[in-house]
Order: structure tokens, then sequence, then C-alpha cells
């Protein structure tokens, strides 16, 4: 039987957070913010969070919420982004939080409510988003009895777990590739002394389509793959959410079709990141993302990318984007990166090692994919 939120739960909003560092302290309670959403969910501890002391609490009259609280964002564009957060032990929260305290053992229950049905669902106007409390409050939960939901827990959590262990592999399988670069070529301080040249000299480096993209948009029967930065993960391309030109469009912009071993740089958002594009990508476009095309007689495609992906690269990247709210990165800042230039053959040898544990990384991800469309499944028949 369902019933409304506000009767399973108290419903309220944080507020208003102490200005000023002298506010905080290393020993106090922890006061919750919209930004530590995304850590505290992949597993940062509440007490690494900024703090108040209890006199400052007490003198901004700031309410103290309990454990077992459940947390999402409720205006700015924190709450587009869905993060839900239990509280484990007291904290205070700020304003831009929605603070659901269920009035019984409810808590981990509607976190996966919430993670099934989230609550950027309920932003009416992406442009201005806000969820309003009284839309939570009217939100219908078919909150069971309580071994019903006891089973359902134990079962959504195992499966959780297993997704959270496959991440943790990937995880360090990226570590050891970062360690095992730098154990053959040292960090970005050039220890052992290579030749340094600029990617310039190294690869032609160019731009996809910039003006007005979408005038070469159909659907995917009829079009030909474009990637745009979301499409670009470190070493990795993200395989959703495309974009197609038609084969026309394609072909007018024949200068950023892309050809086996190009890397793909983004230049917005996540400035710096790149991919190397396979085989099967090949003749596909770009869109508003910096294409490097490697003479591979000179350098690894694959070599470059990790140098471009690793601090050797990001840390020049950061300096030539600055500190604007949008950073972006373009054609002439990528062209005059410093490249440390090993010999091919130790760069192929590093390659080698990169082919290995992207194999091993390709079996975790498989099982990582079948293990989240078994918690969606789940989800799904539960929440839905």
């Amino acid at each position: 039987m369902k019933q409304l939120l506000r009767d399973l739960a108290e419903i309220g909003a944080g507020q208003g957070a102490p200005q000023g560092d002298s506010n905080y302290c290393d020993d106090g309670t922890p006061f919750v913010k919209a930004g530590n959403l995304e850590s505290l969910t992949t597993g940062a501890p509440l007490g690494s969070i900024q703090k108040v002391s209890d006199s400052v609490a007490k003198e901004h009259r700031l309410k103290l919420y309990p454990k077992g609280t459940v947390l999402f964002a409720k205006s700015g564009m924190s709450c587009l982004k869905g993060y839900v957060y239990v509280l484990p032990k007291d904290a205070y929260v700020v304003s831009h939080l929605a603070c659901v305290t269920p009035k019984e053992d409810l808590s981990e229950y509607l976190r996966y409510y919430f993670l099934y049905r989230k609550p950027n669902q309920l932003v009416k106007d992406a442009s201005y988003p806000s969820i309003s409390l009284a839309d939570i409050g009217d939100l219908e939960i078919d909150a069971k009895d309580k071994q019903t939901r006891k089973h359902i827990i134990a079962t959504l959590s195992l499966v959780e777990r297993v997704i959270q262990l496959r991440q943790k592999q990937l995880s360090a399988l990226d570590d050891l590739i970062k360690a095992r670069f730098v154990e053959m070529f040292g960090d970005e301080t050039n220890p052992y002394q290579w030749p340094v040249v600029n990617v310039e000299d190294v690869a032609n480096v160019s731009v996809g389509v910039v003006i007005k993209p979408a005038q070469y948009y159909t659907d995917a029967e009829h079009g030909v793959k474009a990637f745009r930065s979301l499409n670009i993960g470190a070493g990795t391309i993200n395989d959703s959410d495309w974009v197609y030109f038609s084969h026309e469009g394609n072909d007018k912009n024949s200068k950023s079709q892309l050809r086996e071993n190009d890397l793909l740089i983004v230049r917005s958002g996540a400035p710096g990141t790149a991919c190397v594009v396979p085989k099967v990508y090949e003749g596909c476009n770009a869109i508003d993302i910096i294409i490097a095309r490697p003479e591979t007689d000179k350098v690894n495609p694959y070599y470059l990318c990790t140098y471009t992906n690793l601090p050797h690269g990001k840390r020049q990247i950061d300096e030539g984007t600055g500190g604007a709210a949008q950073q972006h990165f373009n054609v002439g800042k990528y062209n005059k990166l410093q490249l440390m230039l090993p010999p091919l053959k130790q760069q192929n040898e590093f390659v080698s090692f990169l082919e290995q544990i992207d194999k091993s990384k390709s079996v975790i991800q498989k099982s990582l994919d079948e293990t989240q469309l078994l918690f969606d499944s789940l989800m799904q028949k539960h929440f839905r």
C-alpha cells in the first residue's frame, strides 16, 4: 500500500552555512554541503568534511539532523546530479540540501528508492534547477512490511557491494598503469633526462566541427557517430549518448573524420582528457574536441594518450586553462605541450603492458556491466 512520503518521514532543508574559515574546526560536528555529496557517496568518511563547534552551531541556530537522515540536493546545479546520501551519524546540513528523516527504520530503503527514482526527476526547469519540499512530500512510496524491506535491502546491498568491488578492481588496474609508466619513464620532472619535444613536433593537431554542428545531425539509422566530450574518458571511450552526422554532413567535414590511432582530447569541461580512436570508430566525426594525429614512427599513440592523461601532461594543461569556471583548452595549447620522448622501442614495451592490463580490465568491465544490469533490474522490480 502506497503512502505519501510526508507521512513516513519529516521533510525539511538545511540552513545557511557559516561564512569564513574561522567558523570551522577540526574537532566538531560535520557540516554537510552540496559539494560534499559526490565524495561522500563514493566512500569518503563523513569525518573528512568541514566541522563546526557547538558554539558556532548555537550562534547560527543550526539544526542537528540525526543519523539515518537521507540527503540530496534540492537547488542549484547539484540537484541535477542525483547524489543520495544517508547520514551515518548526526550532522548539520546546508540549505541547498533536502533532508528526509524517516519516522521508522526506512533510511536504506529510501536511499534505494531515490537511487531508482532520482530526485532530479522532480526538477521542473533545468535552467533554474530546484525541487520543492512539497513535491518531495507528495511522492508516493510503497514502504512494504518490515520483513520484505529487510529482504530487499539485503539483496540490493549484496549486488551493490559486488559493483563497488569491480569498480575498485578497475581503479587498482588504473593505478598499476600509472605506476608502470612512472617506473619506465619517470615522473613529470623527467629524472631520466629523455629528450623533450612539443606535441606539434610529433603529431598533426586540429579541432573537430565547431560551427553549428547540429545542422549535420540525423538519426542513428541514417548517420555516422560523432564524438563529443562526453564520449571521451581517460584512455576509454564512453559508448553511449551519441549524436550522428548525416553521410553528407560527414563527407562535408572530411577534415575531422577520424582515423585509427588518432587521439581525441577534451577542450571544455574536463580539459585534456584523452583517448585513442580504435579501428572500429574509423570514419566517425568529432565535435568541438581536439584531434591529434601522431606520427607513429616517432610516438606511439597510446604512449602519448597516457602521457596526456597523467600529471606529465595534465599539469601543463591545467596551467594552460587557468581557473575559469568553464575551463577551455585549445589546439595551440596542445601543440605546445611538452612531451618527454623516450625511444619508440620503450614506448612500445609500455603499450604491450597496457594491452595486457586492458584485457584484464575488459573481463572486469564485462562482469561490472552484467552486475549493474542485475542491480537495475532488481531496482525496477522493487520500485517501479
